[in-house]
């Protein structure tokens, strides 16, 4: 497997006068013999002397791919073959996932990550959108914002491993289409304003640099699609390779926004909408990140809650995977009706709190029937996406293979729990697939085996991009996913099956009258 960067140990013939050639070239020439052609950069042109003599000219070459050719970009003395590094890195918009990777080896060494800096000019993306539209200063202290979260992963690898990022020849950075346009100084306020056309989508490979960074050759950015579906999606189908495959899957990635993509080795539908901020805790008076003190996990049992915190302590809020569970537990335990009203005649948890009936989660922890609408309307948004796809590839739900979940939402969300309100669409378990971080994975993936760059352009070639907005019936789908967790039962038998053992229990609901 040939990566994007090599190291090659040399041992070349000294220059004698009936061997006159140039230091550069008698490198050149000692790679070429090993199939390599490349071109050499004025920084290693400036080491030749004497670092060669000194070397007695055994000595590693380090090369870069920028997308055309191999770059000589570093010189050492001896062998250095097998110290081999590079780095994969996921650029999200509130988290940033650093992996160093031994690519000798093809074997992580370690991973890091760090909150995005940018979450000090708005914790939704938007908000930082406009905050440095159209200004100079404030975009440049935007993108500093964003080398400077990367380079706070990479200071800590090295911390960890004792491999400073000087040491790295190459990066693969993944990430949205607005934080490619960060990353690179871009004002990105064409993601998000009519007519959509983004200021570039394929920026491909930028000299470390440039950017900031110091590793010794290339930065290699994921393209976009469009301007709501990023590099990260791209990066996801490389990491799954739903792309080459017979089975026809689908790919989900779930937060604020969700981007879906079905198909398989012969097609790949697309698309992109608002789903709401309620599942990373926006807009919920209690929501909050899955930091410690958030609740992510519930249960009701005999009338009581039972929760889960992170970090073992008080309850402060609650994130999107204990969100999910609440709302499930509410509704298989017939205290929300398929509306998702609350049903105060079924709990004394259930109040009226500052003029809306609440229910109260964890001791003084309050979440409101706004904040359960709020959620519905989020999950139709998801479940709508789910069956415009189906409906616009003409396939059944029967006829899909694996349904992979990506990010921290699919890591962590109970399988159950977001089936029974509707989330998730009723299938075997089995076939729900965690993805993971996709959009690192495919980072690496990419940094490892250079050929993953042709299969990006096959499947850029492959995608075709779906308006949701644009399908007719659209608003009927959204408002009959509104229910719980369908206004159509039969889509879901396996909540019926469910509702029918809790009603001779004693609980449930199945109806909302």
């Amino acid at each position: 497997m040939e990566g994007i960067s090599k190291k090659i140990y040399l041992v070349l013939e000294e220059p004698t006068e009936e061997d006159s050639r140039s230091s550069q070239m008698r490198i050149l020439d000692g790679l070429k013999e090993q199939g390599l052609d490349a071109k050499m950069t004025v920084k290693v042109m400036r080491k030749l002397y004497p670092l060669c003599d000194e070397a007695q000219w055994k000595i590693t070459v380090s090369l870069a791919w920028n997308g055309d050719c191999w770059t000589v970009v570093n010189l050492e003395k001896g062998d250095t073959s097998a110290e081999h590094y590079g780095i994969a890195v996921d650029l999200g918009s509130t988290t940033v996932v650093a992996r160093l990777m031994d690519c000798a080896a093809g074997k992580c060494i370690c991973e890091e990550s760090c909150y995005n800096h940018q979450i000090a000019y708005g914790t939704d993306i938007l908000t930082r959108i406009f905050h440095c539209k159209d200004n100079e200063k404030e975009l440049e202290a935007m993108r500093k914002a964003t080398v400077d979260s990367i380079t706070e992963c990479l200071n800590a690898l090295e911390k960890k491993a004792g491999i400073a990022p000087e040491s790295c020849i190459s990066m693969v950075v993944s990430g949205n289409t607005t934080m490619i346009h960060f990353l690179l100084g871009m004002d990105a306020f064409c993601v998000f304003y009519t007519p959509y056309a983004v200021r570039a989508d394929r920026p491909g490979f930028c000299r470390g640099k440039d950017l900031g960074f110091p590793v010794s050759g290339y930065v290699y950015c994921y393209p976009s699609k469009s301007n709501y579906l990023g590099g990260d999606i791209i990066s996801g189908m490389v990491a799954t390779e739903i792309y080459k495959k017979d089975e026809v899957s689908v790919f989900f990635d779930i937060g604020t926004n969700g981007e879906l993509v079905i198909g398989n080795k012969e097609f790949l539908l697309c698309g992109a909408g608002a789903a709401g901020p309620a599942l990373e805790g926006g807009v919920v008076r209690t929501g909050m990140r899955a930091t410690e003190g958030a609740v992510d996990e519930v249960k009701l049992e005999n009338g009581r809650f039972r929760i889960h915190v992170l970090g073992e302590t008080e309850a402060k809020g609650i994130c999107g995977s204990g969100i999910i569970d609440l709302l499930a537990e509410l509704f298989l335990e017939g205290w929300v009706d398929i509306r998702g009203r609350l049903m105060p005649e079924k709990s004394p948890l259930i109040q009226e709190k500052e003029g809306s009936l609440a229910v109260e989660y964890a001791p003084g922890l309050y979440f409101f029937q706004k904040d359960i609408d709020e959620f519905i309307r989020t999950k139709a948004a998801a479940h709508t996406m789910v069956e415009i796809m189906l409906q616009e590839s003409g396939l059944g739900m029967e006829e899909i293979g694996k349904f992979y979940v990506a990010g921290a939402f699919g890591k962590h969300v109970s399988k159950e729990s977001a089936i029974a309100i509707g989330m998730y669409p009723d299938m075997e378990r089995e076939r729900i697939v965690n993805a993971g971080n996709s959009s690192l994975e495919g980072a690496e993936k990419l940094l490892l085996d250079k050929k993953v760059l042709d299969d990006i352009d096959k499947i850029l070639d492959n995608m075709v991009y779906i308006q949701f907005g644009a399908v007719d019936g659209f608003l009927n789908m959204m408002i009959a996913a509104q229910a719980l967790p369908h206004t159509d039962f039969q889509r879901f038998p396996s909540v019926m099956k469910e509702l029918e053992k809790r009603n001779k229990e004693g609980k449930g609901v199945i109806s909302g009258t």
